[in-house]
């Protein structure tokens, strides 16, 4: 892509803009008992949810929005930009081809579980085709009080200045909630995925607002396996990345050589330990908390 893929006007527009936050959102498998169920709790958030895709069921309405067989119908009747995808993940692919040939150019990705030669496939095809994929095995993404896309809880986040990233869903929703418990809200949280392959890494995260002036702040969630933290510190150090950082590292206590929970999460060696990602955040001054509630504390006084 030739200029940078500017996240916030994808998702929420320019603030003076007629429909800022408003921006029309496609959901794929919004008929399933997990899309439905998410597709009214998003509608319920605020978000524009104008249509849905199911095979088969074009013609047919879930609560008032109307579902289609395929993308391309549904792009014929809405300009839409922006897709969740709820589709089982052996559907994955297709499913993401479908809606990147049809004009959608954000793509929050939740099933888990995608093969790795699917999600491989599927994140080379958006980025030939100038789109972005979060996920797949994310959360979604949510601008606290204006719109969410994906699975997420609603309470814990309040609107604020501060980004925050996750490779934990579970962990993004913890350690929102203890910053906005101490007043400091958030203007966007992110779930990067816990699958190996990542539409969206923590590099290309930080990169979506490292020129946002609107971000003071950002709380980095990471965890064991890989080496998407170290990979970050590198950045850090190579941009001069100046907002104040505060990060937690999930799977301290983990045993070696077993896959906790997420498939990326695996430790060979040292490679992908706690103890590697600890030492290279400290390489860049970047505290790190011990416990999700010590995070506010510390990024208060980075603040100061």
């Amino acid at each position: 892509m030739s200029e940078k893929f500017d996240i916030f006007d994808i998702l929420v527009g320019k603030p003076n803009d007629i429909d800022y936050g408003k921006k029309p959102v496609l959901i794929q498998g919004m008929t399933g008992n997990f899309g439905s169920v998410h597709t009214r709790l998003m509608r319920e958030y605020g978000t524009n949810i104008v249509a849905g895709v199911t095979p088969k069921k074009g013609g047919q309405s879930f609560e008032g929005i109307p579902v289609f067989d395929s993308v391309k119908d549904a792009s014929k009747n809405f300009d839409v930009k922006i897709s969740g995808i709820f589709v089982p993940a052996p559907f994955f692919l297709a499913a993401v081809k479908e809606a990147v040939d049809n004009g959608i150019k954000l793509l929050v990705a939740i099933p888990e579980h995608v093969p790795i030669r699917d999600a491989i496939e599927a994140l080379e095809y958006a980025q030939t085709n100038g789109a972005k994929i979060i996920g797949p095995n994310t959360p979604g993404v949510i601008l606290p009080t204006i719109m969410k896309v994906g699975i997420m809880p609603s309470q814990p986040f309040q609107k604020g200045n501060t980004a925050v990233f996750s490779r934990s869903g579970t962990l993004m929703y913890e350690v929102s909630f203890h910053l906005s418990k101490a007043g400091i809200g958030q203007k966007i949280a992110l779930g990067i995925g816990g699958d190996p392959i990542n539409g969206t890494n923590l590099i290309e995260a930080f990169d979506l607002i490292s020129d946002k002036d609107e971000v003071k702040s950002v709380v980095v969630v990471g965890e064991i396996g890989g080496d998407a933290e170290e990979s970050l510190v590198e950045y850090i150090e190579k941009t001069k990345f100046n907002k104040p950082v505060v990060a937690y590292v999930a799977g301290r206590s983990a045993p070696k050589e077993k896959r906790m929970g997420h498939a990326g999460a695996i430790i060979y060696g040292n490679y992908g330990s706690a103890e590697s990602k600890i030492l290279s955040f400290s390489r860049v001054n970047i505290p790190v908390a011990k416990r999700p509630a010590e995070i506010p504390s510390i990024l208060q006084n980075l603040m100061k």
